[in-house]
Formats: structure tokens, sequence, C-alpha cells
């Protein structure tokens, strides 16, 4: 066989990706809603390579063949794109990092990418980790990052312990992350960058983003954003200044809870003093294509085509989770036995006229519905029991309808009490911290109706008037047995 020579790949690819950046640009023109239902994925190539299926196929394959040898080596040498080996990339893993990537660039005008990764843990070691290595022109000084501590009890785990304790590397913790003052108090020559996490889960920590932004590239240094809770149909950290965005894509976006995913999202040309030219100019690029290359923790096929999937309706969900989860704030509110009630929308909550600055829900201002911007707030809040840690559990232990689970984000509501649960291993004083007691229920409001979803709240609160109310049956399987197993003992 004629050897084509690599130069025909490489040329054939440049071709390729003239015509793939101009149906991009194109599809950045698009409102919210048709970016999040047709993604990267063009007609075209549905009919050149995929026998014309209108939806992106799973691509269940651990590798990709090559023509010849001149086609294996411009891919492996990173001169073409390539999927040679899906823990790098896969076409389905490519269908959903395109899609995020435009998503939270939406509205702006900025070049994103995105790397996406098997969890949303995983999204967090992937975007702080470049960052965290050994300055060689000073090896002997000790870095820091600074961060908030409202953050999730995974997160706080992973800077808490992984970072600071096991590593040596210095998490500064900033306690009233609406204090720009605290923020800068923090910074020194050898801070590698500045996270937030907004709003933070579950006590609601909100912050001003723009200050923050202005400050940390001041010293020259990146802004990363978990914006898990609000997600881009709300939220889009890079269009305000910040350089990264880390989603848990397994929550919100993947309301379902049929698929564990998480994202890097990166704007071109971050602000970092530490870190090659080649990272900073395409930060989320950089970390797919070597260290998440070498580490393995990017996302299996299947689980990025069930995020794609739900994405696609996640503007229209999270109105309608923001709508109720409102209702049944202002429920609980009021109720006697809700000693306080964490929701950003409540006119009350000391944070809500900053939230209200910058929660938005997409496109408002062109639906039909509405016809002018909209503020909404998610489907995440918490509420305090009047009461001890027993009676917290009473009421947690006496919900039918609502789930009793350490998830978020989903179909269906579901609710945890976070002291003993995502956040029991930081510890009372890190809870303390995080401004997360022992009476707090985290409630995340799903898309059933508001009604039904205040009953049971209501229902399960009774246990605090003496009321007997029905509980789950204790018998179960530790193994994970069926209810028909049960029924067959």
């Amino acid at each position: 066989m004629e050897s084509k020579g690599v130069d025909f790949y490489v040329d054939a690819a440049k071709s390729s990706a003239q015509w793939h950046q101009k149906y991009i640009a194109n599809m950045k023109k698009c409102r919210f809603d048709t970016i999040a239902v047709h993604g990267i994925y063009s007609m075209q190539e549905a009919l050149d390579f995929n026998q014309g299926s209108i939806i992106e196929p799973i691509y269940m394959s651990s590798s990709q063949a090559y023509r010849d040898s001149d086609e294996m080596e411009a891919a492996l040498g990173y001169k073409i794109p390539t999927w040679c080996y899906s823990r790098i990339a896969n076409p389905s893993m490519y269908y959903f990092e395109g899609v995020m990537a435009l998503l939270e660039g939406y509205g702006a005008d900025i070049e994103t990418s995105c790397c996406a990764t098997s969890s949303g843990m995983s999204a967090i070691q992937s975007a702080v980790d470049p960052f965290l290595c050994v300055d060689e022109k000073h090896p002997n000084q000790k870095m820091n990052f600074v961060a908030t501590c409202q953050l999730y009890g995974g997160t706080f785990q992973q800077f808490g312990v992984r970072k600071d304790q096991e590593k040596n590397i210095e998490w500064r913790k900033v306690v009233n992350s609406n204090n720009i003052d605290e923020w800068a108090s923090k910074i020194d020559e050898n801070t590698r960058f500045i996270y937030g996490e907004m709003p933070s889960n579950p006590s609601q920590a909100f912050f001003d983003l723009k200050k923050v932004v202005e400050l940390a590239h001041s010293h020259g240094i990146p802004v990363i954003i978990d914006s898990t809770v609000a997600t881009p149909a709300l939220l889009r950290p890079l269009a305000l200044g910040a350089d990264i965005v880390v989603q848990s894509t397994t929550k919100t976006i993947t309301s379902s809870g049929l698929g564990i995913s998480g994202a890097v999202i990166s704007r071109k040309n971050i602000v970092s003093r530490y870190g090659s030219d080649e990272m900073k100019a395409d930060f989320a690029g950089y970390i797919k294509l070597l260290p998440n290359r070498d580490n393995g923790p990017n996302i299996s096929p299947m689980n990025a085509m069930m995020t794609l999937n739900d994405m696609r309706t996640l503007r229209s969900k999270v109105d309608m989770f923001s709508r109720s989860t409102m209702k049944v704030a202002k429920f609980l509110a009021q109720h006697k036995h809700v000693a306080q009630v964490d929701y950003l929308g409540l006119e009350s909550h000391p944070l809500h006229q900053l939230a209200s600055e910058y929660l938005w829900l997409a496109d408002s201002e062109h639906d039909d519905l509405y016809g002018k911007p909209v503020n909404r707030y998610g489907h995440l809040m918490s509420f305090h029991i009047k009461g001890d840690a027993q009676a917290t559990r009473n009421v947690f232990d006496g919900f039918q309808r609502i789930w009793r689970a350490t998830d978020l984000g989903r179909i269906k509501s579901v609710a945890t009490i976070p002291a003993i649960s995502t956040h029991s291993q930081q510890g009372e004083a890190g809870r303390k911290l995080a401004g997360i007691p022992s009476n707090l229920i985290r409630l995340c409001v799903g898309g059933e109706h508001p009604d039904d979803v205040i009953a049971d709240l209501d229902q399960a609160l009774s246990v605090l008037d003496g009321k007997k109310i029905f509980v789950t049956s204790p018998e179960y399987s530790a193994g994970g047995a069926s209810s028909a197993s049960l029924r067959n003992k």
C-alpha cells in the first residue's frame, strides 16, 4: 500500500477542523435551549459517519483503529484529533464536552473548552492539581491556595486531608466569603489559586464573584468556581471573569440520577503566574491530553451520554425546580417547628440581594413565558429544626415522599442530614466553620408538584407535636435485597 504521509492526515484534519469551527461558531449564535439540545453534533456528521442517527451514538469501544502507520503517527503525536484510547478521548465524551463548553460560555464573547471526568470529585482534583506542583525556581517555598470553608463535604476532605495534611499544601480558609478583605488577607506570593463554591452546599454561602476575580487577577492567580448547584442555566462564572469552572454534572445536570460525571470548563488564556504557556492557553485541553491522560480520571462513554441526554432540558428543569423550591422555602420559613431556612431566594436571607445580582434564568428575557430577566435561585435549600439532633432525626425519618439520600439535584426530591452524612468526616470543628449544625436538614426539591412536597414536610414535622406517623419498615437486607425477596422470606 502506498504511504500517504503524515502531512496528508494533518492537512485533512485542518480542513475538517475549519469546517467544524464554523459550525460551532454558528451554534454559538443560537439560544441556550438550542445549544443544549443539539450541542456540537451536526446533521452532516450524522449522515456521513453515524448512519443518520439524530441522537449522538454511544461509542462503547476502548480504542480507535487507524488506516495506516502515518495516521497513527499523526494521531499519537497529537497532530490530528484522535480517540486513540477512551481513557483519553472518545466521540461520546467529545459530544458532551462540546456542549458543556458552549453552555458555560453562553452569552459571552469568550472561547471555552472542557475536559469531562468520571465524577465531580475527579473534576475538582483535575482542576486544582496542575497548580500544586513544585516551582523549579523556588523549590523550597511552601505553596498554598485560598478557598472558602463552605464547601461540599467531599471537597472539604480533598482540600483538608489529601492536600493540607498528606501533601503539606496549605489550605487557607475563608470563613466569610462575602468579605473581600478576608480573601485579600490570605493571598501571598506562594498562593496558587482561589477557589469558591457558589451557592455553597448546603449552607447557601455566596460572594461577590466580580470583586474576587478582580482581586485574584491583580495578584496573577486564577479563580476556580464550583458552580454545581447553579449550573450554567443560572450562573456562568467564566462570563464574569473566572478562569475555570468545575461541575459535578452527576447532580442537577444529570437529574435522572442515571450517570456519574464531572467536568472542568475553562476560558482560553487563563490568568496564572504559575504553569506553562501551553497550560494557560487552553487549560481544559491541556489537562485532558496530558495530566488526565497519565492519571486516568476521565469519563466513560456511557456516562457521558447519560449526562448529555439529561442536559437537553436543563434550563426548563432548573426553572421548574427553582419555582418549586421557592414555594417550599416560604412554607418552611413560617412553620412553627423550623428555626431557620437557608435559601437565597428568600428576601430574609442576608445574601439575597447579592445573589439576585448574579442568579438569572438564562434567556428568560427571550422566553414567551416571561419576556424579561427573571431571577431563579436553584433547587437546593436547607432548614434548621427547632430542637436537637434527635428531633432532627425524628423529622427526617418521617419523610414518606422525600427520599433520604446523600444525592442532590434529582428529578425526585431528596434530603439528608449533612452532619451525619456528607459532612460527617470533617469533624465538629470543620462543620462549625462551614455553618453546618446537627439540626440542619438539606433538601433538594425535585420535579414533583410542590404542594405534595410541602404535605410530606408538614406531616414529618408533625412528629414534633407528638403525633405518630408512618415510618419505613426496618426490615431490610444489607446486601440490597429487593422488596419482593423480603416478602418471600
